[in-house]
């Protein structure tokens, strides 16, 4: 692999007044960019706005981070593809400004969830929707002998295989699976529009009300059932015992996320795919903002395995690239490069001529080169940019590296 050095491509590691994302422009210099914010710098509020916090997501990258490459590369009109849209940050942000976006990812969830956040609404509508069947699950859980019935007809879904039905009766207390699944009844037996948006509060409300701890709700490895110390409150707290108050919760906020987004969202469109990239024909885009899965470190099934138990979805994490489950040797890495090279390689091929790949990656382990060294692109620059991490009991540092290759 050549070093930085001797392929003559400047590292940046700014120390200038953090940058702000609307600021830029496409004569903005590279060195002069500062994408090291801190929580003042960039607060919570900032860094999910709108839509972007629908649900959560563990290894997205920010959307000013997206912003800030966007308007430095792309104008409005032209079209942006991620070929690993995770949760859809760059789809959303791309949408903000005016510009086309098209996603593509082998998660289930991840489609559901970047389809509801990017979908059009009809605001009163989906308030009524949302609403409507938060009245109902509401009623229905106030059980009595007609309602005892209706319960039944919920523990019989379609979805409720004998495997799922293990998995939901360990990680949820009696009264929050009722009320999850009575809401999922709701959902399928409904002329609701905006189904996918309500599933969405469904699985965020699940992913609060599991029987884990409050300070591991990313990756729990098996259910609280007891009394603990919680390290996020620093009290002794208790296992959740229902869900309703998170979808009452969820419902409201997701009201407001939505309306926000709506009075912004322009008439580019959104175009999002269920696929395994490494054998997609790709449409002519202009070019690629990702942020690619991290070789070894996260499986992005497992961690909303909740979702996919509650909803039935497909499950492809044997065709996840790089996941946690087959660690970090060598082999796994030439795997990864050889899988993260070839999407990159079919991209390419329809890719506008002097496109540019912008790829956010954390390089430890100094892939991306050899990546770069069998692709067809002239590597212009890499900015390294220091993470605040600012979830979870994690308090080491945190660095990743944004690539940025040009179609020679």
């Amino acid at each position: 692999m050549l070093t930085n050095e001797e392929q003559r491509v400047p590292i940046y590691t700014t120390e200038s007044i953090p940058t702000r994302a609307s600021e830029v422009t496409s004569d903005t210099p590279l060195g002069n960019l500062n994408l090291n914010w801190t929580e003042k710098d960039l607060p919570e509020r900032e860094r999910t706005k709108h839509v972007n916090r629908l649900h959560p997501y563990l290894g997205k990258y920010i959307p000013q981070l997206v912003e800030v490459f966007l308007r430095k590369y792309f104008v409005k009109g032209q079209t942006v593809l991620d070929p690993f849209s995770g949760s859809g940050t760059t789809l959303v942000q791309a949408n903000e400004l005016g510009m086309n976006a098209i996603g593509y990812d082998i998660s289930g969830f991840n489609v559901l969830l970047a389809q509801a956040k990017t979908a059009k609404y009809e605001i009163p509508e989906a308030r009524r929707e949302i609403l409507d069947i938060l009245d109902k699950v509401k009623a229905a859980t106030q059980i009595d002998a007609h309602q005892k019935k209706l319960w039944i007809e919920c523990t019989k879904g379609p979805y409720l295989s004998e495997e799922n039905n293990e998995y939901l009766k360990k990680w949820f207390a009696p009264k929050a699976l009722e009320e999850l699944l009575t809401y999922r009844y709701f959902i399928e037996a409904g002329n609701y529009r905006y189904k996918d948006l309500l599933k969405i509060i469904m699985c965020r409300s699940a992913r609060s009300a599991r029987l884990t701890t409050h300070f591991d709700l990313d990756f729990p490895k098996k259910p609280a059932t007891e009394p603990y110390h919680c390290y996020k409150h620093g009290r002794i707290c208790h296992p959740t015992e229902e869900s309703f108050k998170f979808l009452n919760r969820y419902s409201l906020d997701t009201i407001k996320r939505i309306t926000e987004f709506a009075s912004i969202r322009s008439k580019a469109s959104v175009e999002i795919h269920h696929a395994d990239c490494r054998y997609v024909d790709f449409p002519s885009v202009h070019g690629v903002i990702t942020s690619p899965p991290y070789v070894g470190l996260i499986d992005y099934h497992e961690q909303h395995a909740y979702a996919y138990h509650l909803l039935g979805l497909e499950d492809k994490r044997d065709e996840e690239i790089g996941p946690a489950a087959n660690g970090k040797s060598k082999n796994a890495q030439v795997k990864y490069q050889n899988d993260i090279a070839e999407v990159f390689r079919r991209i390419i091929k329809t890719m506008h001529p002097g496109g540019r790949l912008i790829v956010v990656a954390n390089d430890s382990n100094n892939l991306y080169g050899v990546i770069a060294d069998s692709l067809d692109v002239e590597v212009e620059n890499i900015i390294q940019r220091h993470v605040n991490r600012r979830t979870g009991r994690r308090a080491n540092e945190f660095y990743e590296s944004i690539f940025i290759w040009r179609k020679s």
